[in-house]
């Protein structure tokens, strides 16, 4: 298989047990692979929480946005994660709703969707089931693991869970744990959806009822708060100011989803809220509710150090190096957290760098930033901690980085010319 080729399919897994105790028959996982395998040479990358196995191609049916190509400027040939060289692997993890087994699977003891039925399932499930899948691709050690956000939290669960199989892993705006304000908000996205009529408890696939529909109105504002988590009030600011829209430059159907008060003629529709409907209205179109409350729950309820007291102690096996990316102006999973990831890999005396990128795209800046992120990832890919785009920002203060802490040298865009 060529280097612009791609291998896509859903493999049959048999039994899977989850961290919960219930099973399925059959696990189905959904997966895209590019470049051709060599033995040593494969790379395995997580996607983020709504993300698909999509990582570098376009024109698979029911994928748009960020669950299409979402990392298409990092993987491919010639790119940070050359596709010529490495053979890369991306998994939709289980629960999801892009090929993989998750709450709008069939059944098959009832011949109908499984909705809340499914089990719940974990990132300690999700990296179980990467384990299966690559097992059944032939695929034993990988060169590196990597992935963003919730899929970096996948990352460090297989530094924990299999420390043996990866040379090198790459976690990338990610933490240990998620923060209470985070868990807050996403409690709030998940009593949207459960609040929408529509959701019906969960079973609002159709079947026999035609007219069932799913809640998009509920899923809908679950989406906009998580956009309003990804993005720095910079960002926000440069993007949409305080400017008016104009209600005709609104999505049609937008009101819809969300109908206007009779007051709302007299003040302006803001720039800010055309885009947040907009986007909005997308991923309702593309996206399963339940599985939006599977995986935020997954997200929500991963602590790298459980079953072993601490973060040291959970990584302490791990025989490979590490490098952690962290933005700026990210909230969502800041600098701090991962310096204190990074704290807990030299305690436990695995090699680390911790790259800090000066940003001001928030959470989103690892994935609309390729110029920032690809250099230290070729780096690390080729040449481990020694590749020369990678700094370890934090390590030579003398102070550790607290939040809203600047008092740390930012690794600029200006370092990786030449």
């Amino acid at each position: 298989m060529s280097a612009t080729e791609v291998d896509r399919g859903v493999v049959e897994l048999g039994e899977f047990r989850f961290e919960c105790g219930e099973s399925i028959p059959n696990l189905e996982i959904a997966y895209e692979a590019y470049g051709e395998f060599t033995g040593d040479n494969a790379v395995l990358v997580c996607h983020a929480l709504t993300g698909s196995q999509n990582v570098a191609s376009y024109n698979t049916p029911g994928t748009a946005g960020q669950a299409r190509a979402w990392w298409g400027d990092i993987v491919g040939p010639g790119k940070a994660i050359d596709t010529t060289d490495y053979y890369v692997v991306c998994a939709n993890v289980p629960g999801s709703c892009y090929g993989s087994s998750g709450p709008s699977s069939t059944n098959p003891e009832t011949g109908e969707p499984y909705g809340t039925d499914f089990p719940p399932v974990t990132i300690s499930d999700w990296t179980r089931a990467q384990r299966r899948l690559l097992d059944h691709l032939g695929v034993g050690r990988l060169r590196l693991i990597i992935g963003g956000s919730v899929g970096g939290m996948n990352v460090l669960e297989w530094a924990k869970q299999f420390p043996d199989d990866a040379e090198l892993i790459a976690p990338v705006a990610a933490a240990a744990t998620l923060d209470p304000q985070c868990l807050a908000i996403d409690a709030v996205a998940r009593r949207a959806i459960r609040s929408d009529p529509n959701w019906n408890g969960g079973d609002y696939y159709g079947g026999d009822d035609a007219d069932a529909s799913p809640p998009q109105q509920g899923l809908a504002i679950a989406r906009q708060l998580g956009h309003i988590m990804y993005l720095s009030k910079a960002s926000m600011e440069r993007k949409f100011g305080r400017r008016s829209a104009g209600r005709d430059s609104g999505i049609e159907g937008s009101d819809a989803l969300f109908p206007p008060d009779k007051a709302a003629a007299f003040f302006p529709y803001r720039e800010v809220e055309s885009y947040l409907d907009y986007n909005a209205e997308k991923f309702t179109e593309r996206y399963d509710a339940n599985s939006y409350l599977y995986l935020t729950r997954a997200m929500d309820d991963y602590d790298l150090a459980e079953g072993h007291g601490t973060i040291e102690r959970a990584i302490s096996a791990f025989e490979g190096e590490a490098l952690l990316l962290s933005f700026t102006s990210d909230w969502h999973f800041t600098v701090a957290q991962s310096e204190t990831l990074a704290e807990a890999f030299r305690a436990a005396d695995v090699p680390v760098a911790h790259h800090v990128v000066d940003s001001d795209h928030g959470h989103d800046a690892f994935l609309v930033e390729p110029e920032n992120v690809g250099p230290p990832v070729r780096d690390f890919l080729t040449n481990g901690l020694d590749g020369r785009a990678i700094t370890d920002t934090a390590a030579d203060d003398e102070e550790p980085i607290e939040d809203g802490d600047e008092d740390f040298a930012p690794v600029h865009s200006s370092l990786f010319s030449g």
